[in-house]
């Protein structure tokens, strides 16, 4: 009995730390794993199995790829080139601005994404005379929407993918169908808000006109051989299912290859990747691994099963508002490592198909990481890119708009689900 109260003290604790940030989140989660370890609730082998691999060998393939592609320019040129196609509209220009977001973000790390596109957007919006904030609230919501269509988009869906034996196909036809009606709500939403409040001068409407996204392309060679690669690799995706090939294998292909062509030092690429993200996961793992063996997450699956009376629908809604809520204040690759376990249980426990509660949990974990500024890493990065030139994004000024967009995403989840699946 101890061993169980160990290790959810432990896991408390990690969690309070993550959720607080007094100490980096990858440090207390390793600590956490290693002390679950060392007091023998897991042994070492029963640790290093519970490790996903496959997880770990897609962030990491994905992530060579994406620090390749990043020193072609490419995020640049697509922002500096819509802004024309928009003809300086700044109405216009949020709507793609955030659609293009939300797509670069469904195949790369959404994170990256506003990294490298926001800059570009603070740049175009100054020279309109206009507050960028907006702007980049509504990046930093649409890179979370965008992320939740794909397997690849968002570090929740890649574990949900593996646990549950979900393909890329597979959240294409179900979770990236919802992101698609999600974003035309979006932009209705956006346009409604904003039409009235955003508007410029023919002078600076002329100035946008005339900028040379062509400069912003910094080494062509490289983007051909980039797209080239990440093309063949979203095919690998396409087909992994049908091939029997992993997307972790399909990823770490593409970026060896990428690597290959581009003649790029391996060393060079490796420096500049999120090892500290990796090693978090490892932490995670393991750390959730107690609470496996000690049964913990038997007994709570239990007692959910007996507020909802193995009621699959009712379940569905509970863990949608459930995930929205709860990973709208905290770190929602935590809260999914918990949760796929208790899923699994539930599965069992129940003798049937549960495919439509993967869903549910996927929309509302990856979707509730707008509702405040701490909610999703993608929030917090536009913050800091934004406070760097000059432009302060409260906690209560993001959760203005990010909670609208939170609780408009679930209703829509809501009634998507009952629809799809139920």
């Amino acid at each position: 009995m101890w061993s169980r109260e160990l290790a959810i003290c432990v896991f408390f604790l990690v969690y309070l730390f993550i959720a607080t940030e007094k100490i980096h989140k990858t440090i207390i989660a390793l600590l956490g794993g290693m002390i679950v370890v060392i007091a023998g609730i897991v042994s070492q082998e029963e640790a290093f199995s519970a490790i996903d691999f496959n997880v770990l060998f897609l962030l990491l393939g994905m992530m060579v790829i994406v620090d390749v592609l990043q020193r072609t320019g490419v995020f640049q040129w697509a922002a500096i080139r819509s802004a024309k196609i928009a003809k300086g509209d700044p109405i216009i220009i949020m709507i793609c601005y955030a659609l293009i977001t939300a797509l670069f973000s469904a195949f790369l790390d959404n994170v990256t994404t506003v990294l490298l596109i926001i800059p570009t957007t603070i740049l175009i919006v100054s020279q309109m005379d206009l507050d960028p904030v907006p702007f980049v609230i509504m990046e930093a919501v649409a890179s979370n929407i965008g992320g939740t269509a794909t397997l690849v988009g968002d570090p929740p869906n890649i574990m949900i993918g593996s646990a549950a034996g979900l393909g890329f196909n597979d959240f294409l036809k179900n979770t990236g169908v919802f992101v698609i009606l999600n974003l035309v709500v979006l932009c209705f939403t956006v346009w409604f808000m904003f039409r009235k409040r955003l508007r410029i001068s023919n002078e600076r409407r002329a100035i946008i006109l005339a900028m040379d996204e062509h400069r912003a392309i910094r080494d062509k060679k490289l983007l051909v051989k980039s797209l080239v690669v990440l093309f063949i690799v979203i095919i690998g995706f396409l087909v992994h299912s049908y091939v029997g090939i992993e997307p972790a294998t399909v990823a770490l292909f593409g970026a060896s290859l990428l690597l290959l062509i581009t003649g790029i030092p391996p060393e060079e690429v490796f420096k500049e990747l999120e090892w500290a993200t990796l090693m978090f996961f490892v932490g995670l793992f393991i750390l959730v691994e107690g609470l496996v063996k000690t049964g913990t997450i038997a007994v709570l699956a239990e007692k959910s099963l007996s507020f909802t009376s193995g009621n699959v629908p009712l379940t569905g809604l509970v863990l949608l508002w459930g995930s929205g809520v709860f990973s709208s204040v905290v770190d929602n690759i935590p809260y999914v490592a918990t949760m796929i376990p208790f899923l699994k249980y539930i599965g069992g426990s129940l003798g049937q198909d549960i495919t439509p509660l993967w869903w549910a949990l996927a929309l509302g974990a990856c979707l509730g990481g707008n509702g405040t500024l701490v909610g999703a890493s993608a929030n917090v990065v536009a913050a800091g890119v934004a406070k760097k030139s000059g432009y302060h994004i409260s906690f209560i000024r993001f959760a203005k708009y990010g909670v609208l967009f939170t609780l408009q995403s679930l209703f829509l989840a809501t009634v998507y689900i009952f629809i799809r699946y139920f």
